[in-house]
């Protein structure tokens, strides 16, 4: 197979695969996730994720609907105000709202 035609191939999956992007937010935390990426070639499938204890980078990859910016802002929160004692209470943080904690309860530790 000709080398442009492998890259043809490629763009057409990843347009497939991520689609269109609807916001300049959904745009920063595509490329936030992107850093994200586990290089060390180990898969680790991590399904829960302590919010007092978690580094941004790990909330944002465990949680759905949370980019690297609001998974930063959990973290600033808890320094702030201390440790969560309920998946509720990160409806405080800002962009967090009651079907984000809903979408990701199962997922979501405090202790």
């Amino acid at each position: 197979m000709q080398p442009q035609n492998c890259f043809s191939i490629f763009l057409a999956v990843a347009l497939l695969t991520f689609g269109s992007v609807s916001s300049a937010e959904d745009a920063t935390d595509m490329a936030d996730m992107s850093e994200l990426a586990d290089t060390s070639g180990v898969n680790v499938d991590v399904t829960t994720v302590n919010v007092n204890q978690a580094d941004a980078a790990t909330i944002a990859r465990v949680l759905s609907g949370i980019g690297l910016m609001r998974a930063q802002a959990i973290v600033d929160y808890r320094r702030e105000n201390g440790p969560f004692y309920a998946a509720e209470e990160l409806t405080a943080i800002d962009g967090i709202g009651q079907i984000t904690v809903e979408r990701n309860r199962s997922r979501i530790t405090t202790r």
